[in-house]
C-alpha cells in the first residue's frame, strides 16, 4: 500500500497527499515520530487526519504510513481494574516504558499485557459446533469478574482443538474447523470502536438501575439498558453524581470515561475506588471498574475517540451477559473536540459553531446503550445490558445550548443540576421540579413488586407535595406564611422534611452515601405516616402550631434517619412508633384535655 506525505499541519489536523489508497476511518502513522492519526476526510488524493497526539514539530514532507485498519480496541483479559487513555493505551504501561509521568509521542504500548499469564478453563469440547458469541472458556480476571472468552462475531465452526491451562493473551488456545478452513484463535478480539457490536435482539425496559441515591432511585429512576443525562453548571456536582453511581450502582461492571475533564477528578477516582467495598460483592469496587482517562491537558482529538473506546469495551462485557454502566464525564468536552476538528475542516457550522451532525453523533453513541439478548447458542439465552450516563457541562448552566438539547432528544432520563441548590449545600443538587424520567411508571411498578408495596403511589404523592410546595412558596412571598390555611402550612412542613431529610444526601458520610431500596421505602413511609397522622389530628381539632411544637423531638429523629445504618431496623421501628405516640400525645394535650 502506497504511503502519503504531509503537506500541512494545523493543530490536531494534518493534511496529506498521495493518499489515494486510503479510506475514511483508516488509522495512519503520521510523521517521522509515527504519531497515531485517523483519516476523517478524503478529497481526491488528499486526506485530512485527526491526530491523537501532540503535532508540534511535525511538518510538511514527513511520511504518512497507511495501516488500512480502523481505530479499534483490543478486547481480552487484562482490561478490568486498569486505566487507559482515549485510544486504549494503558497508562501504567506508558509509565513503565517511558519512565516519566508524561505521554511521549510515538511510543507504542500494547493495550493488553503480553507477558502476563492467565488461567484459562475450557468450556467447549472438541467436536462441538460453536457459533459467534458462544463461550469457549473462562478466565478469572478479578475476584468478581469472570472473563468469558467468546467466539468472535462472524465466526462459526467445529472445535478442532482446545486446551486448559496457563496462557498469555497471544497464545493459541483453540482452533475451529470453519467453512474457510481451520482457524486458530487466541484470547484477544479486535473491534472497531465506531461500530456497534452485534446482538440477537434488543429488549424493552424492565429493571431499575439502583444507585443508592434516593433522589434518583425514588424520583427519577433510570432503567438497566437506559440512558441518562446530567447537565449542570460548574460546581453543581455532576462528577460527584457520576462517581456515586459508579461506586454503588447494581451493575456487574463500570466503564468510567474521563472525557476532557480536569485531571484531579480522575485522581480522585484512582485514590478512592480501590479503598471502597462494593456492597453487592464485598470486594473492592476497582475489581469491577475500567477507567479511561482523557483529561483536559491531553490531546483534544483523543477526546472524540475516548467515548467510542469506552462504549466498545462496555458492549464487549455486555456480550458476556453482564450489566454494564458507562459514565462519560463530560460529553460537552467531547463535543468541543468535534467542533474544533470541524472548524479546521472548514465545514459549515451549526448552532454555536458545533457541526451540523452533532445530534446524529450523540444519537449514535447513546443508542448503543440497551438491554439485549446476546449472540451465542450455548444453552439458555444470555442477557446483557449497557446503561449510558453522560454528564453535560453547558457554559453558565444554560441548558438551551446545543449539546444539552441534542442530548435530551435521545435520552429518556434528565437529572438537571441546579446551582441554587448547590449553593445552599443541598446535594445531590438535582432539581426535583425540572428533572424527569420517562420510564418512571414502569420502573416504579418494578420497585413496588420488589418491595411488596404500592411504591408508585408513594412516589406520586411525594412529587405532588413538592409541586404544591413550589406553588405555595409563590403565595408565601406575596402574603406571608401566616396567611396560609393550616393544611397548606402542613404541606410546607412535610415538603421541607422530604427535601432535607430524604432527598438531601451526603456522599462523604459512610452511612448516608448509599441507601438500599428497603431503607428508602422505610424512610419515605415514616415521613408519609407523619403527614397522615398530622392531618388526622388536625381534623380532630389540633392546630398546626400545636403539632409543630409537640413533634420537635420526633422530627429531629426523622431528620437523623439517613444516618441510621442499614442493619439497625429496630431504630426505624422506634421512630415509626414515636410518630404515632407523639401525635397521640398532642391530641391528648391540646384536644382531649
Amino acid at each position: 500500500m502506497k504511503n502519503g506525505t504531509i503537506i500541512s499541519v494545523a493543530g490536531p489536523l494534518v493534511i496529506a497527499k498521495g493518499m489515494e489508497d486510503a479510506a475514511v476511518r483508516d488509522i495512519c502513522r503520521v510523521g517521522d515520530l509515527g504519531l497515531i492519526g485517523e483519516i476523517i476526510q478524503i478529497r481526491g488524493d488528499e486526506a485530512s487526519l485527526q491526530v491523537y497526539e501532540e503535532t508540534s514539530m511535525v511538518g510538511p514532507g514527513e511520511p504518512v504510513e497507511i495501516t488500512g485498519e480502523p481505530l479499534s480496541v483490543e478486547l481480552g483479559p487484562g482490561m478490568v481494574a486498569n486505566m487507559f487513555d482515549g485510544i486504549q493505551r494503558p497508562l501504567d504501561g506508558f509509565l513503565e516504558k517511558t519512565g516519566g509521568n508524561y505521554l511521549e509521542r510515538g511510543v507504542v504500548v500494547e493495550p493488553l499485557d503480553r507477558d502476563k499469564e492467565w488461567e484459562f478453563t475450557a468450556v467447549a469440547t472438541i467436536g462441538e459446533t460453536v457459533e459467534a458469541g458462544d463461550v469457549i472458556g473462562t478466565v478469572q480476571e478479578t475476584p468478581v469478574i469472570e472473563h468469558r472468552i467468546m467466539v468472535p462475531p462472524g465466526v462459526s465452526g467445529v472445535v478442532k482443538s482446545i486446551a486448559s491451562g496457563t496462557y498469555k493473551v497471544t497464545d493459541t488456545i483453540y482452533s475451529l474447523d470453519t467453512d474457510k478452513g481451520e482457524r486458530s484463535f487466541d484470547m484477544i478480539q479486535r473491534w472497531p470502536v465506531r461500530k456497534g457490536r452485534p446482538y440477537k435482539r434488543k429488549l424493552g425496559i424492565e429493571e431499575s438501575l439502583l444507585t443508592g441515591q434516593r433522589v434518583i432511585d425514588t424520583m427519577f429512576p433510570v432503567a438497566k439498558g437506559g440512558a441518562a443525562a446530567v447537565p449542570g453548571p460548574f460546581g453543581a456536582g455532576k462528577t460527584v453524581v457520576q462517581h456515586q453511581i459508579a461506586k454503588w450502582a447494581n451493575v456487574d461492571l463500570v466503564v468510567y470515561v474521563g472525557c476532557g475533564e480536569r485531571g484531579n477528578e480522575m485522581t480522585e477516582v484512582i485514590d478512592e475506588f480501590p479503598k471502597l467495598i462494593d456492597p453487592n460483592t464485598g470486594k473492592s469496587i476497582m475489581d469491577r471498574t475500567i477507567l479511561i482517562a482523557n483529561t483536559s491537558n491531553m490531546p483534544v482529538a483523543a477526546r472524540e475517540a475516548s467515548i467510542y473506546t469506552g462504549i466498545a469495551i462496555a458492549e464487549y462485557f455486555r456480550d458476556m451477559g453482564y450489566s454494564v454502566a458507562i459514565m462519560a464525564d463530560s460529553t460537552s468536552r467531547w463535543a468541543e473536540a468535534l467542533r474544533e476538528i470541524s472548524g479546521r475542516l472548514e465545514e459549515m457550522p451549526g448552532d454555536e459553531g458545533y457541526p451540523a451532525y452533532l445530534g446524529s453523533r450523540l444519537a449514535d453513541y447513546y443508542e448503543r446503550a440497551g438491554r439485549v439478548i446476546t449472540l451465542g447458542n450455548d444453552g439458555a439465552e444470555r442477557e446483557g445490558s449497557v446503561t449510558a450516563i453522560g454528564a453535560v457541562s453547558p457554559p453558565g448552566g444554560d441548558t438551551s445550548e446545543p449539546v444539552t438539547q441534542n442530548t435530551l432528544s435521545v435520552v429518556k432520563v434528565y437529572w438537571g443540576l441546579d446551582s441554587s441548590l448547590s449553593q445552599r449545600r443541598h446535594f445531590p443538587a438535582i432539581n426535583w421540579l425540572s428533572s424527569y424520567s420517562l420510564d418512571s411508571d414502569i420502573l416504579n411498578d418494578y420497585v413496588g413488586k420488589q418491595l411488596g408495596v404500592d411504591w408508585a403511589s408513594m412516589v406520586n404523592h411525594t412529587r405532588n407535595l413538592l409541586q404544591e410546595e413550589a406553588e405555595l412558596q409563590e403565595i408565601v412571598r406575596l402574603v406571608g406564611v401566616e396567611s396560609l390555611p393550616e393544611t397548606d402550612r402542613l404541606t410546607l412542613l412535610i415538603s421541607s422534611m422530604i427535601r432535607e431529610s430524604y432527598l438531601q444526601q451526603n456522599a462523604y458520610d459512610d452511612v448516608d452515601t448509599y441507601t438500599s431500596l428497603k431503607k428508602q421505602h422505610v424512610m419515605l413511609d415514616i415521613i408519609h405516616a407523619f403527614e397522615s397522622k398530622s392531618l388526622e389530628a388536625m381534623k380532630l381539632g389540633a392546630y398546626f402550631d400545636d403539632i409543630v411544637k409537640g413533634t420537635a423531638v420526633v422530627r429531629e429523629q426523622i431528620g437523623r434517619m439517613k444516618y441510621v445504618p442499614e442493619d439497625s431496623p429496630e431504630t426505624f421501628t422506634e421512630i415509626r412508633q414515636s410518630v404515632d405516640s407523639t401525635i397521640q400525645h398532642v391530641l391528648e394535650k391540646e384536644v382531649y384535655k
